[in-house]
């Protein structure tokens, strides 16, 4: 008796060519979408929602709220663990449709948009319709030593 093999890496496979078909439709990622894409970015404070003319354009606004989100529900929440995963996770993927921000540029948008929030205690740049959706939560507490 064989064991289960898997599929050579060197064969040619047929993917859907659609990121769209690997996510459900009732996977959370979807309500992320269409949460802060139902947000005025602009009116609640957040930067770089007009970007300049000249310089090389930023990241949108909602798309880093997105990753930020996703992040805070996965309890993921370090800056570089994010690039990371916009690399290999599928829903981010998806969600971020394949864009891929560096860690700085993570970092820089919760600096400047989101300093010090809690989600779960106040509705940073007014969200009201995340406070419900987060309760269930506990923050993650960091250790300050090492065994």
């Amino acid at each position: 008796m064989h064991h289960i093999d898997g599929i050579d890496r060197d064969q040619i496979t047929m993917f859907p060519e659609a990121l769209d078909d690997y996510i459900h439709e009732d996977n959370p990622v979807r309500f992320i979408d269409a949460f802060v894409g139902s947000l005025d970015l602009s009116s609640l404070g957040f930067q770089r929602v007009l970007h300049a003319e000249t310089g090389r354009p930023p990241y949108h606004p909602g798309d880093l709220l997105r990753l930020y989100i996703y992040g805070y529900l996965n309890r993921v929440r370090s800056s570089r663990r994010l690039e990371k995963e916009t690399n290999r996770n599928v829903e981010l993927m998806w969600l971020l449709r394949r864009l891929t921000p560096d860690f700085k540029t993570i970092a820089d948008f919760r600096r400047d948009n989101l300093p010090g929030q809690d989600l779960r205690q106040s509705n940073p740049k007014g969200l009201p319709l995340l406070h419900p959706f987060l309760s269930g939560l506990r923050p993650v507490r960091r250790r300050t030593h090492r065994y």
